[in-house]
């Protein structure tokens, strides 16, 4: 994510007024008539920057989507530049401002990983009212940011020269994204945090110019990355769908309200799920499963436009399960022993500001599903229920792949929360439905 990934988001609860939905007074379906909303978000910014309101004034001298192109058929799709001779590169890092220097930070250092999860532990993102900040484990920063091919010189710092003291990050790690037929490698650029104090000092735009330098220098061209915020051009918008898995710790520390008419004791009642899974041969994957699950992923990313191009390497690194980081769950056939089907999700707990009774907001965030035998609908529920099991507060979902088709039905409702999808030097001639995307950037 560039500039600002979707916060950890709240959700207004009002069950009483769907039982199988949690309303969002903030959420506005998009109307049919509008046209395809990224195509109709640009329209609006355009709109706005005829009036003085909005200037991207760094985005729009970088080869990414532009809101003026928006609907124009006769650009090409694929890269927008052409790659630069290596011996073109700038060889020597951008200028900061003097009281700034640049620094590798080695996440497998544990000081300097220390350093880094209290960066983003008290600056990274916040939710619009303040009540939320994600609060990502050293040891999911380790995971994010050491996959198969990583490049420590993509893990970018920026320290104040006197003290030492690390005011800035930005990273970047290897991909290999597909693109209907073209496998692409990227990076997937991420964690862009600038501490409070400094959010005036214009760092982003060049730790975003440096992050793109190193990765040049490996001979990489293109790059995928998330934000909360609108900038020129997202190939798609998500939303943030949420499940209720504590429903009482949600609405006592603001997360979701107790609908009109509803009790706590309804509340808790209409969430409650069963105290077992459903699917016979569900259990949690191990290492022997890889080469399957490989198979059974790659199988299935390939009917989406945008998704990564998953080997065993990758398969192991992202999705074998890690306490606390990723978990994954499989089918496997009691008769064949095939493995059928396949569940994952992630843990990204959020700190809960200014409240006096809980410090911590424990989520789960859908990861890869793949359902071939199993009704995606009976795995996800199954999912649930292994959360709840583990004492998750929510569960969270993006309405990417087939999620949506399964989000109401399982008592998901809509949060406040959008994430923009973007592709640095690579146009997609049109915008994507969420359904089009099968890549979830953490």
């Amino acid at each position: 994510m560039v500039g600002s990934n979707s916060a950890p988001g709240s959700s207004d609860q009002d069950p009483q007024a769907n039982p199988d939905t949690i309303v969002n007074s903030n959420t506005n379906p998009p109307s049919d008539s509008d046209g395809p909303s990224i195509e109709n978000l640009a329209r609006r910014v355009q709109e706005s920057l005829s009036l003085g309101k909005k200037q991207h004034k760094f985005w729009e001298t970088q080869p990414v989507g532009q809101f003026k192109d928006v609907g124009d058929a006769s650009l090409p799709e694929g890269p927008i530049e052409s790659p630069t001779p290596l011996s073109e590169v700038k060889q020597e890092p951008y200028n900061l401002p003097s009281p700034y220097e640049w620094v590798t930070c080695d996440i497998d250092l544990a000081d300097t990983c220390t350093e880094i999860y209290n960066l983003l532990t008290n600056n990274y993102v916040e939710d619009d009212e303040n009540m939320f900040r994600f609060n990502y484990s050293k040891e999911f920063l380790r995971w994010a940011l050491r996959p198969p091919g990583s490049f420590r010189s993509w893990h970018i710092g920026v320290r104040v020269k006197v003290s030492k003291k690390l005011v800035a990050f930005i990273t970047g790690v290897p991909a290999r994204i597909r693109v209907r037929d073209d496998v692409v490698k990227m990076a997937e650029i991420n964690f862009l945090c600038v501490h409070k104090k400094l959010r005036s000092k214009r760092l982003a735009p060049v730790m975003i110019k440096e992050v793109t330098r190193r990765v040049h220098l490996e001979n990489m061209w293109h790059a995928a990355y998330t934000a909360g915020i609108v900038l020129p051009t997202p190939i798609t918008t998500c939303q943030y769908w949420h499940r209720s898995l504590n429903p009482k710790k949600l609405i006592d520390v603001g997360f979701s309200r107790l609908g009109a008419r509803m009790t706590m004791s309804r509340t808790i009642k209409l969430y409650k799920l069963p105290e077992s899974t459903a699917t016979t041969g569900f259990r949690k994957m191990e290492l022997r499963d890889v080469p399957a699950v490989t198979r059974l992923l790659r199988s299935y990313l390939s009917q989406f436009v945008v998704a990564p191009d998953f080997d065993e390497d990758d398969v192991e690194h992202w999705l074998l399960p890690t306490e606390n980081v990723v978990d994954s769950y499989l089918v496997e056939s009691p008769e064949t022993h095939e493995i059928t089907d396949f569940c994952s999700f992630y843990t990204l707990p959020s700190t809960i500001l200014g409240n006096q009774n809980h410090s911590a907001l424990k989520a789960a965030y859908s990861y890869y599903n793949v359902s071939t035998r199993t009704p995606l609908l009976q795995l996800v529920n199954d999912m649930l229920i292994v959360a709840k099991q583990k004492d998750y507060d929510v569960f969270n979902a993006l309405d990417v792949m087939h999620n949506e088709s399964v989000l109401k039905e399982l008592k998901f409702g809509p949060g406040d929360g959008q994430l923009h999808y973007y592709l640095y030097n690579y146009r997609l001639r049109h915008p994507l439905k969420p359904s089009e995307l099968g890549l979830v950037l953490l």
